[in-house]
């Protein structure tokens, strides 16, 4: 093998990176809003939309199956999975008792540390949010999240709070793409801050509650404009 060749060959994508990829591009065409609640999703379609190959586009749905957000049915194929107004309001109902009781169980006044460190995230975030990348201001607001809820001191609790996250991923993340719905984020995130630097955890509790209230008005809104079935 020549020198040229082989430097093409390391610099290729291995298919584990291909996949990844593949996964990648179809998950935010569908947490964006590019694809609609209940669209069908046909693999010939997305492999041309990816330039993938059957396998690739398969595996992409079967990973985001398992994930929540595409249903693969008999005699159907595949469709981007739609929540009934029912079914976000129950599924809310779960996130919001979690969230409290995790924003109940974080010692206040914070430490230093976790301060410092949600700083920093929320400065990420901002930045991501003033670039409009999409993917970075998803990533960076669910990191900010994660280490938020981490500070209550149960694993298990926040496992089943990303859980619920991930569920909920389709109905919020477009909100993240709204001028709107992200400046409110942004604002709250600086309250939650603030909000741990004092001693009143009901406060702080209420406030990471009615954070996910906007996403929430939003999906049930959209489903409404779509007589609220498939």
């Amino acid at each position: 093998m020549s020198a040229q060749a082989a430097s093409q060959a390391s610099s290729a994508p291995s298919r584990e990176e291909e996949q990844a990829e593949v996964i990648r591009r179809l998950e935010e065409d569908i947490i964006f809003g590019r694809f609609a609640p209940g669209s069908r999703l046909v693999e010939d379609s997305l492999m041309g939309r990816y330039g993938a190959s059957r396998h690739f586009v398969r595996q992409a749905l079967f990973q985001l199956e398992r994930q929540g957000i595409v249903l693969r049915e008999k005699n159907v194929g595949a469709t981007v999975r739609f929540y009934s107004a029912d079914e976000v309001r129950q599924i809310y109902e779960v996130r919001e008792m979690l969230t409290r009781q995790a924003a109940l169980m974080i010692p206040l006044p914070a430490p230093p540390r976790l301060i410092e460190e949600l700083g920093e995230l929320q400065r990420r975030y901002c930045e991501k949010a003033d670039a409009q990348d999409l993917r970075g201001i998803h990533e960076a607001n669910d990191a900010f999240h994660v280490a938020l809820f981490s500070a209550c001191g149960n694993p298990y609790l926040v496992r089943s709070l990303q859980d619920y996250m991930n569920i909920t991923l389709p109905m919020r993340a477009k909100n993240l793409a709204d001028t709107e719905g992200l400046a409110q984020s942004r604002r709250q995130h600086d309250l939650m801050i603030e909000l741990l630097r004092g001693r009143d955890s009901w406060a702080f509790a209420q406030l990471c509650v009615d954070h996910m209230q906007y996403s929430k008005s939003d999906y049930l809104g959209r489903i409404a404009k779509d007589g609220g079935r498939r």
